[in-house]
């Protein structure tokens, strides 16, 4: 395993964060859909934050794999706050509208992917733990539905 700088460290914890936050928003869906619905903005404003420790890894000459996830987590949460929010399309599960689901499950499963896949190059023992932390939020979101 190489040394992990601080930018490493970032990117580690700003990507367990994101797990555990999607966790924790599936958990309150699951028991509390009321609350998910009039809060899951708050998710999506989350990315904003990930926005911020994308740059601050760009900044720092981290490779490309590195930054990307905050960029498509941006990308995803813009998606999903306009759908959900502003065009109050809250419904676009059931019955599903196609055009909404196949780019909105591409942006999510893509931020997840450069999330977990780097933490690989950093630290298999991490690697593993995300892998389960990601079956758990996988689980939670297709049981909260």
């Amino acid at each position: 395993m190489p040394a992990l700088d601080s930018y490493d460290r970032l990117y580690i914890v700003t990507a367990f964060s994101f797990q555990i936050v999607l966790i924790a928003f599936f958990l309150l869906r699951k028991s509390y859909p009321e609350l998910a619905i009039r809060y899951g903005w708050i998710l999506y404003a989350l990315s904003l934050l990930a926005l911020i420790v994308s740059v601050i890894l760009f900044r720092a000459g981290k490779p490309w794999s590195f930054w990307l996830g905050g960029v498509l987590f941006v990308v995803w949460a813009l998606f999903g706050f306009t759908v959900e929010y502003l065009l109050g399309l809250g419904t676009w599960r059931n019955p599903i509208l196609w055009p909404v689901l196949v780019p909105y499950v591409g942006l999510y499963l893509a931020t997840i992917m450069f999330y977990w896949w780097p933490v690989g190059l950093l630290s298999r023992p991490l690697w593993y733990i995300y892998a389960v932390l990601f079956l758990l939020s996988t689980w939670l979101n297709l049981t909260s539905h």
